[in-house]
């Protein structure tokens, strides 16, 4: 898949005159790329147009304009693209009241690394999770995992072919599948492997 380069940028001015149509062409993108487990748990696939939406969001934010500075958010956005191998993705626990969040935290040590993706015919894949740093602690887990998942290519070729995906968290105390993974995304989320 396709990295962001510099001239993928708009400046700080065209991007404030775009703004509104790609912001909307972007909730229409994501609505493809985010997968509901359950009530309080949702995978986020990213791909170039998110890390691409979301470097322009920065860059107009923190009004970065040197091509240094650039070129360094770069550098960390673009290893969050997948290669044609794998999936990339953000693992959001949402629990909205916080005495809630505390406590159901604190019983999902370890749920990062009981995602799996299911190519049907093959064996579950479970992420990599956290490269760049630990989220979880003996007393909790994060609110928020960065994970990848890598495929073989015979489970590409499967994908393609048009075989069923089934998502599972096994966590004993979040158990959720999602059987099969609905069309729309998995569709978008077969051009990551291009």
């Amino acid at each position: 898949m396709k990295k962001i380069a510099l001239s993928d940028l708009l400046s700080i001015e065209e991007y404030n005159a775009q703004r509104p149509a790609i912001r909307q062409s972007m909730m229409d993108h994501k609505k493809t790329r985010r997968l509901p487990l359950g009530d309080n748990a949702s995978i986020h696939f990213e791909d170039y147009m998110v890390m691409r939406y979301q470097v322009l969001e920065l860059i107009r934010a923190e009004k970065i304009r040197n091509k240094e500075d650039l070129e360094g958010e770069l550098e960390a956005y673009n290893p969050l693209i997948p290669d044609g191998k794998n999936l990339k993705a953000t693992f959001m626990l949402e629990f909205p009241v916080e005495a809630e969040r505390r406590e159901r935290l604190g019983q999902l040590i370890g749920i990062e690394e009981q995602l799996s993706i299911q190519i049907e015919g093959f064996e579950p894949v479970y992420p990599i999770a956290n490269e760049d740093l630990e989220r979880s602690t003996d007393e909790k887990t994060s609110s928020v995992h960065f994970l990848r998942f890598e495929f073989s290519d015979e489970m590409i070729a499967a994908a393609k072919a048009g075989a069923k995906w089934t998502v599972r968290s096994e966590h004993v105390n979040y158990q959720v599948v999602v059987d099969p993974v609905p069309e729309l995304i998995r569709e978008s989320l077969l051009r990551d492997f291009d």
